[in-house]
């Protein structure tokens, strides 16, 4: 399995917005349940967002009505729109092109830190 590639990240201001890609290869992913999780300084990894091949969407209570996940089979892309950002969305966010259930079991990549701060 190929390692997904996590982009889009940086420091932001609180209320700011950022967008998060992960690009991927391999046509079984357009069938797959792909994405979204954070881990944050001496916290486990969580999910934040999953979407299925048919665009199913589930969220985190934390980030529901700020992150948006969506998915371009075409291109084999999955991003996060994250909008309202705050101090605690901080955190080393990672794509998985893979879940069984919510049960991430790709690859993961090297992840895109995204940092909230004034």
């Amino acid at each position: 399995q190929v390692q997904p590639v996590e982009s889009g990240g940086g420091l932001v201001q609180p209320g700011g917005s950022l967008r998060l890609s992960c690009a991927a290869s391999g046509s079984i992913l357009r069938i797959n349940t792909m994405g979204w999780y954070r881990q944050a300084p001496g916290k486990q990894r969580e999910l934040v967002a999953a979407i299925t091949s048919g665009g199913q969407t589930t969220y985190a209570d934390s980030v529901k009505g700020r992150f948006t996940i969506s998915r371009d089979n075409a291109k084999n892309t999955v991003t996060l729109q994250m909008n309202n950002l705050k101090p605690e969305d901080t955190a080393v966010y990672y794509c998985n092109t893979r879940l069984i259930g919510l049960v991430p079991r790709g690859p993961w990549g090297q992840g895109t830190q995204v940092t909230v701060s004034s």
